[in-house]
């Protein structure tokens, strides 16, 4: 298995264990892999997936896990398996599917504040 989250693409990293006498030895930083199962409302089943936190955090942002696939191009997809989730998606529910992000709130124009006369 190896160590890639198959939403965002995160690997290890490598680098350096700085002992207090500054040795320097080689160690590998692993991303933080989760087993997740996120429910696909359009496919009524569960879609499995290694994952980082980051990259569940990713989906939930999205709206989803169907929101994320539709909204991702299929070159986009790392694994074999979130693009065959995609295309029954795509089979089932079609491409136009996506759920519309709200539009951002504009902030109130700032009242300018009279300056006294001294």
């Amino acid at each position: 298995m190896s160590r890639r989250c198959e939403i965002t693409g995160k690997g290890p990293q490598y680098g350096h264990k700085v002992s207090h006498a500054n040795n320097k030895t080689n160690r590998r930083f692993l991303p933080n892999l989760q087993e997740v199962s996120f429910y696909s409302t359009g496919l009524k089943q569960n879609v499995s997936v290694i994952s980082s936190t980051n990259g569940i955090r990713t989906v939930e942002h999205k709206g989803g896990i169907d929101n994320f696939l539709l909204g991702t191009s299929k070159t986009k997809l790392l694994t074999p398996g979130l693009r065959r989730a995609r295309k029954q998606l795509v089979d089932k529910i079609g491409e136009k599917a996506v759920a519309t992000k709200k539009p951002r709130r504009k902030a109130a124009p700032k009242a300018h504040k009279a300056k006294k006369a001294v």
